[in-house]
């Protein structure tokens, strides 16, 4: 037994501690160590350096340069891989089949199915020949080697019998096999070098392949060209498209599952560019696209002049056509009149070669019985367009031009000696002569007209009498028209009471002007008998071009010019409507590019314009073109004189023609000359008779006609004798 007290005090030893509800108070943190400073400075700065070094501008071009080539290294790999799978498949067959089909081309569709199939059957022919060829390769190496062991022997024993040593005999087949031990020691030095060449030429056909194609980031590739030296896709013409400003077609864009790829028609190459058709979606009209031509251009890199824009057929279409950057600022080659020497024409079947279209095919008009009118700003190439087609239908010695030069700085020289009538100059009286010769083409169409009705009775046919020489092409061409609308001039004459008279004045572009009386008579009627008219004109207006004379010509076309409104004065509302944009060209830099509608040149369906960009022929060349073409007339006039001619006095002939007369017209001259004197004058026209008369200085004039006629063109009694009286003082003067 224990002690009680023990007990108790060891209890109060053992018991708890006093627990205090009071809140301690933290003992203070040791101070930390300072960090060392040092350090973290050089921390930095090392992260700083490496920041310049790894932002500079050389580091830079270094990972471009190792990123570049590696792209093309393994880019080429996949080209050649590409292209050595697709040589040995149908994958190209395949493709091809389906972007005939999205085109709707099922015919071409059919094609690239039936060259698959002959494809694999082909492929198929040529594995199971090869199998075939293996054991008859190896009977044959087998063969081959056999017999060159016993060529051996062959020789062998021939050289032992011959020195008497049994050894030779397998000394030919010792040294075979000692050559095959050197070639296979020199194969084995040049293994190594060999396949280190092998491989770096395999690394350059891959770094090739990658580079023609860039299969490097486009990041990593060096700056080359300008940024309009991008490619026409699919998806930069749908962005394109979508980035145009028309709410509509971005919506219907954004809600095509297939990332509006088929509105698109295949993109083929065109010339110098590349063509595609857009099918716009419900709700976008074609006019909005065709509006907005120049933001479209730029969206996909390329100038407004880069891009043309037509309707096709297929409605809600657009057809587009994008230039390569820059191509259209190239020249085209010369014009076939200038390389070709032996070059001929022909009116009624042939055709004109003028020049390209953007495609770069050459466009060739037909001038048959075709009115013609050319227009465009000043200085762009209408007079080199015009004189073009002049230059070629020149070659066909039946037909005859008139020429009216109204600016008359010596563009239509040339013609000198080919046209029958040539007249050069802006003044009153250029354009007073001009009109009468566009009057005395009304009357040969006239003449020509009773003819044909005359020759239609008797049982002739169409062909027939436009084969007749009586109806030999005749072209009347003027150039610088505009000067002809806008004259004032009038014919003025003395009445009998002594007052001055005014008649119809002979430029202008109203009703009552005599020009534009007679190039309209002749829209209307000439065509049928080969009688037409070619007109060349500047910066159309109402005023300078009316808009009937305008209208009656087949071929329009125009160069550069201010504003649409001027465009459909040229070519008409319609052509404009559908795409045709000559206020579009450049003025200044697409000298000799014209837009061409009407007849004339072949279009596609339902295009209603041609975008040509025509040959330039200088003066020199054009001079050596109208030297051939003269010696080709010259030669059927040569043989037109082999027969002797009487000599006639023409001038007697025409004074005895007027009788008591003082002024008869021309025309009237001219029939009682025929009706006198058929062996001399039959077939003559109203040409011959004026250029004879002009070349004795008594060329008609319009004036006062003796039956009181006003403003028609006569022979002057006056005129006629005087040139009589100069011609016997010039022969009395020769005399002596």
């Amino acid at each position: 037994m224990h002690d009680l007290e023990e007990h108790r005090a060891a209890r109060t030893v053992a018991a708890a501690p006093e627990v205090s509800l009071a809140k301690p108070t933290p003992a203070p943190d040791a101070p930390a160590e300072p960090p060392d400073r040092p350090s973290a400075e050089r921390l930095k700065r090392s992260y700083q350096a490496l920041w310049q070094v790894a932002t500079h501008e050389r580091s830079r071009a270094a990972v471009r340069l190792a990123v570049r080539h590696g792209g093309y290294l393994l880019g080429g790999a996949g080209v050649v891989a590409k292209r050595g799978w697709e040589g040995r498949t149908v994958a190209v067959h395949h493709r091809m089949r389906a972007m005939a089909l999205a085109a709707g081309d099922h015919a071409a569709a059919a094609e690239w199915q039936d060259r698959a199939d002959r494809f694999r059957r082909e492929r198929h022919a040529r594995r199971v020949e090869l199998i075939h060829k293996v054991p008859t390769m190896a009977k044959s190496a087998a063969i081959g080697t056999a017999a060159a062991e016993g060529a051996l022997l062959l020789v062998g024993i021939c050289m032992a019998i011959h020195d008497r040593e049994l050894h030779d005999v397998v000394a030919p087949t010792l040294a075979a096999i000692d050559a095959i031990q050197a070639l296979c020691w020199f194969a084995s030095i040049a293994w190594g070098p060999a396949l280190g060449l092998a491989l770096m030429a395999g690394l350059s056909h891959l770094w090739r392949a990658g580079h023609k194609n860039e299969t490097a980031p486009a990041w990593a590739r060096p700056a080359s060209g300008t940024v309009d030296d991008v490619p026409v896709t699919p998806s930069i013409v749908v962005k394109a498209l979508s980035d145009l400003g028309v709410p509509a077609l971005k919506k219907a864009i954004k809600e095509m599952a297939d990332g509006a790829a088929g509105m698109l028609g295949p993109i083929t190459l065109a010339g110098c560019g590349v063509e595609v058709d857009v099918t716009l979606p419900i709700g976008v009209s074609t006019e909005e696209v065709l509006s907005k031509r120049r933001k479209l251009a730029e969206n996909m890199n390329r100038h407004e002049h880069e891009l043309h824009m037509t309707i096709p057929p297929t409605p809600r279409t657009v057809r587009m056509w994008i230039a390569d950057s820059g191509a259209l600022d190239e020249p085209i080659g010369p014009s076939p009149l200038v390389t070709d020497p032996d070059m001929t024409a022909d009116y009624t079947s042939g055709r004109a070669p003028w020049g390209q279209d953007l495609r770069g095919d050459a466009v060739l008009i037909s001038l048959f019985q075709l009115h013609m009118l050319i227009t465009g700003l000043s200085n762009q190439g209408k007079t080199a367009s015009l004189r073009a087609l002049a230059l070629w239908l020149a070659l066909d010695p039946r037909v005859e031009f008139r020429i009216a030069d109204l600016k008359g700085v010596g563009d239509w020289q040339m013609f000198d000696g080919l046209a029958t009538v040539l007249i050069q100059g802006p003044t009153d009286e250029q354009v007073i002569a001009a009109t009468e010769m566009v009057e005395e083409g009304v009357a040969e169409m006239e003449r020509r007209g009773a003819l044909m009705r005359e020759l239609t009775a008797k049982g002739w046919s169409q062909e027939k009498i436009l084969a007749d020489p009586r109806f030999a092409p005749l072209v009347f061409i003027v150039d610088e028209a505009q000067v002809a609308y806008g004259s004032g001039a009038r014919e003025t004459y003395v009445a009998e009471n002594g007052t001055v008279k005014y008649g119809a004045p002979y430029g202008g572009a109203k009703n009552i002007s005599r020009y534009f009386r007679a190039i309209k008579a002749i829209h209307d009627q000439g065509r049928v008998v080969s009688v037409t008219t070619w007109e060349g004109t500047q910066d159309p207006t109402d005023q300078n071009l009316p808009v009937r004379s305008r209208n009656g010509n087949h071929i329009r076309a125009s160069l550069v010019v201010g504003t649409e409104s001027q465009a459909k004065m040229a070519l008409g509302e319609m052509p404009v409507d559908a795409g045709a944009a000559p206020h579009k060209l450049r003025q200044g830099l697409d000298k000799g590019t014209l837009v061409v509608a009407g007849d004339g040149i072949k279009l596609a369906p339902g295009q209603p314009s041609m975008t040509v960009r025509t040959h330039f022929i200088d003066g020199d060349a054009a001079k050596e073109i109208a030297e051939r073409a003269k010696a080709r007339r010259a030669g059927v006039e040569t043989q037109a004189a082999a027969d002797p001619a009487e000599d006639v006095d023409h001038l007697t002939n025409v004074l005895e023609a007027l009788g008591d007369g003082k002024r008869i017209q021309t025309q009237e001259v001219l029939r009682r000359l025929i009706s006198k004197h058929p062996r001399a004058y039959d077939g003559w026209e109203l040409h011959d008779l004026t250029r004879v008369l002009r070349e004795a200085g008594a060329e008609p004039k319009a004036t006062r006609a003796d039956n009181g006629k006003t403003g028609v063109v006569c022979v002057s009694r006056a005129r006629i004798e005087a040139a009589i009286e100069a011609r016997e003082d010039a022969t009395e003067s020769d005399a002596e």
